[in-house]
C-alpha cells in the first residue's frame, strides 16, 4: 500500500479541529462553573485550566507515546517533516486525552484536593487513558484482531463515545465513590439538602460551547481532508436534537435537563456517527438524553451517589449505549454502512469499561492513601481549596454562597 500523501490542508484541517476541542474544555468549565455554588466557582475555572497544562506535559512526555509508540525528541528539522502534520495530529488527540480530568472535574465539584487531583491528572491522562487508546485506535495488543477474527469486524470508535467519554464517566464514578458526597448533601434521616446550580446562564453557555465544538470532535476525527464526511456532521445534528428533546420530555422541562440533552445524545453518537443513518442517529440520542434523566435522578435521589453534574450517567452511561450503538444502528439492515460487528462492540465497550475502573482505583487509591483526596470540613465550607481561593472575611465569605 503506498503512503498516504499529507498536504497542507490536511494539516490546516487537522488544527482547526484541535482549536475547536480545545475550545470545547471552556464548555467544560462554564458548565461546571453554572452547577456549583458561587463559593467554587473561582476553583472550577482554575481546576479545568491546570487540567489542560497538566494533560499536555503527560500526555506529550508519556501519554502519546503508550498509544501510538511516537516520541517528540527528535531535532525541530524532523519534526517539521510533512508540513508538521504528526505534531498537529498530536494536539488534536491532546485535546481529546484532555476531556478525561475535565469529565471527571465535574463529578468530583466542591470536596476534592486541588494538588492530588492534578496527580490524578497527569497519572490518568500518562497511562490509563492512553492505554485503551492505543488497544481501540492503534492496534495495540491484537486485541482488535482477536475481534476481527473471531467476530468478524473490528471495535468501531470513530470519534470516542467509549474511548473518550465511557473511559472519561467510568473514571469519574470511581473518584466520585472514593471521595463521598459533599457535607450536607445527604441527611441521617434520609431527606436530601438541595445544591441548587449557582447560574442557568453559565450552565446553559457550556452546553453551547460543548454543543458547537463537538462537530470540530466528530467531524473532524476524520483527520485527514479527504476524508471528511457530511454524514458525521447530520447524524451529530440528528443525535443532538434527539438528546434534547427527550431530555425536555423526560426531565419535566428541567432546564438542567434539557442543556444537558443535546450533550448525552452527541456522547453516544460519537462512536457510530460515520455509519449511522440520520433516523438511527436520532434514535441513538434521544435513547441517551432519557437514559441521562432517568439515571442522573436515580444515582442523586436514591443510590445517593454525590454526581455533582452527572458525569456517569452523562459519559460513563451514555457513552457506553454509543458504543453499543454503533453495533445497532450502523448494521446495513438498520440503514447504516455496515462494517461493525455487535459482539465487538459490546466486549470493546467492556473492555473500555474496566480499564477506566481498575486504573482509576489503582491511581486514586494510591493517591488518598499518601496524599487523601478530601478536602477538610473548614476548607469544604469556606469554599472549594483555600491554596487556590482564599476567603479574606467572614464578609466576603458571606457572598460567596
Amino acid at each position: 500500500m503506498e503512503p498516504v500523501a499529507i498536504t497542507s490542508a490536511d494539516v490546516l484541517f487537522v488544527l482547526l479541529g484541535a482549536i475547536m476541542i480545545l475550545a470545547m474544555h471552556a464548555g467544560f468549565a462554564f458548565l461546571e462553573l453554572g452547577t456549583v455554588r458561587r463559593k467554587n466557582q473561582v476553583n472550577a475555572l482554575v481546576k479545568i485550566m491546570v487540567d489542560f497544562a497538566v494533560s499536555t506535559i503527560a500526555y506529550f512526555f508519556i501519554g502519546y507515546g503508550v498509544a501510538y509508540g511516537v516520541h517528540f525528541f527528535a531535532g525541530a528539522e524532523t519534526l517539521a517533516q510533512k508540513n508538521g502534520y504528526e505534531l498537529v495530529k498530536f494536539f488534536f488527540l491532546l485535546t481529546f486525552a484532555a476531556a478525561i480530568p475535565a469529565i471527571v472535574s465535574g463529578g468530583i465539584a466542591e470536596r476534592a484536593k486541588f494538588n492530588p487531583q492534578m496527580a490524578a491528572t497527569f497519572l490518568l491522562v500518562g497511562f490509563v487513558y492512553p492505554f485503551f487508546e492505543g488497544i481501540a485506535w492503534n492496534q495495540a495488543y491484537g486485541i482488535q484482531a482477536w475481534l476481527k477474527a473471531s467476530f468478524g469486524e473490528e471495535f468501531h470508535d470513530f470519534a470516542g463515545s467509549v474511548v473518550v467519554h465511557a473511559v472519561g464517566g467510568w473514571v469519574g464514578l470511581v473518584a466520585v465513590l472514593m471521595l463521598g458526597a459533599r457535607r450536607g448533601r445527604y441527611n441521617k434521616d434520609g431527606g436530601i439538602s438541595a445544591h441548587p446550580p449557582s447560574s442557568i446562564p453559565f450552565l446553559a453557555l457550556g452546553a453551547w460551547v460543548l454543543t458547537v465544538g463537538w462537530f470540530g470532535f466528530n467531524v473532524m476525527s476524520a483527520q485527514m481532508l479527504d476524508k471528511i464526511s457530511g454524514l458525521v456532521a447530520m447524524n451529530s445534528l440528528m443525535a443532538m436534537v434527539g438528546g434534547t428533546l427527550a431530555a425536555l420530555i423526560a426531565g419535566r422541562n428541567d432546564p438542567g435537563f434539557v442543556h444537558n440533552g443535546p450533550l448525552a445524545g452527541l456522547v453516544a453518537v460519537c462512536a457510530g456517527s460515520d455509519l449511522m443513518h440520520p433516523l438511527g442517529a436520532l434514535v441513538t440520542g434521544a435513547v441517551a438524553g432519557a437514559l441521562f434523566v432517568y439515571l442522573f435522578t436515580l444515582t442523586q435521589n436514591r443510590w445517593k451517589i454525590d454526581d455533582v453534574l452527572g458525569v456517569w450517567p452523562l459519559h460513563g452511561l451514555c457513552g457506553a449505549w454509543g458504543g453499543i450503538a454503533a453495533g445497532i444502528f450502523g448494521a446495513k439492515a438498520l440503514g447504516g454502512l455496515g462494517g461493525v460487528a455487535f459482539m465487538s462492540q459490546l466486549l470493546g465497550t467492556l473492555l473500555g469499561i474496566a480499564v477506566a475502573v481498575l486504573g482509576s482505583l489503582i491511581v486514586y487509591s494510591l493517591l488518598k492513601k499518601a496524599f487523601g483526596l478530601r478536602l477538610d470540613a473548614e476548607e469544604e465550607f469556606n469554599g472549594a481549596d483555600l491554596s487556590i481561593h482564599k476567603i479574606s472575611s467572614t464578609a466576603e465569605r458571606e457572598t460567596l454562597w
